[in-house]
């Protein structure tokens, strides 16, 4: 009995023991997947809808942006915890399928404008975060239209990106910066697309137009050409563009590049973009 009592009490004090490390840890996932949610992944650009010039106070992630196009019409979803119209009761294997493949849980590829293609990627860890992030919001009960796919999405995977990455790769300045550009899917915008496939051979020239408020706007080439790209540019030059929207030559950048984002990030995870920026081949 002795015995048994001395094992019940080893057994217990490991498992408590494990309950609390994984209780200290949650805060830590949950201020990562702030941090990429609110900036790096872009999340609010698409999720929360939005008045001029801002999201609505109180509804973000509830549902935001719609889309009437050839392939789809759609409405980005709401990714609060509300369990009636929001992501409550999925699981977080579920959560993390749809965000790595693009798979919601009844089997249906989501529309082609939700970046899953440049998921992949994710590290392990990365993903849990978001998870951790998502089911700490206030749940918002906000119903969204159905989506109506008028053909088979396709997946875009970025060369590269098509496997996750590990923590120990983010020791590498370069890896660290492609592993940021993909999953702030930069090249989503700044590739171009013929017939709903991404041209990567083109990696990177831009071409993109975008018609909203602010009137049309066009992705530029963000290759290291030093004529049509940004080559030429300093380290600071495409720092200010990225968190800030403005050019080289000091005018304003239009929307829909998410500067507010952007601008959350840290000065370690821009010095690595900005490294593996300078590696993308110069094409004009």
């Amino acid at each position: 009995m002795a015995i048994r009592a001395v094992l019940l009490v080893a057994v217990l004090g490991t498992a408590m023991v494990a309950t609390a490390t994984a209780q200290f840890a949650q805060p830590d996932l949950v201020e990562r997947g702030a941090y990429l949610v609110n900036g790096v992944l872009t999340c609010g650009n698409c999720h929360s809808p939005k008045g001029l010039p801002a999201a609505i106070a109180g509804k973000d992630f509830s549902g935001g942006l719609s889309w009437d196009e050839p392939p789809f019409k759609v409405t980005a979803p709401n990714i609060t915890p509300d369990k009636d119209t929001g992501i409550g009761t999925w699981s977080d294997a579920e959560i993390k399928t749809i965000m790595r493949t693009g798979i919601r849980p009844n089997g249906v590829h989501v529309a082609m404008i939700m970046p899953t293609g440049f998921y992949h990627i994710m590290t392990d860890r990365d993903l849990d975060a978001v998870v951790a992030y998502l089911r700490a919001l206030k749940p918002v009960s906000n119903k969204v239209e159905d989506p109506i796919y008028k053909m088979p999405q396709v997946e875009n995977v970025i060369p590269g990106g098509e496997k996750s990455f590990t923590e120990g790769m983010m020791s590498d300045k370069l890896k660290k910066g492609f592993y940021l550009v993909t999953i702030a899917h930069c090249m989503e915008c700044h590739t171009p697309m013929e017939k709903g496939v991404r041209q990567w051979d083109r990696l990177g020239t831009g071409g993109f137009e975008f018609l909203g408020p602010w009137g049309v706007s066009v992705s530029r080439n963000i290759t290291s050409s030093k004529t049509k790209g940004i080559g030429s540019w300093s380290d600071d030059e495409i720092k200010r563009a990225i968190t800030s929207g403005i050019s080289k030559d000091g005018s304003k950048l239009k929307p829909p590049m998410g500067y507010q984002y952007y601008e959350t990030m840290t000065a370690d995870d821009l010095d690595a973009v900005v490294a593996y920026l300078r590696t993308v081949p110069a094409r004009d």
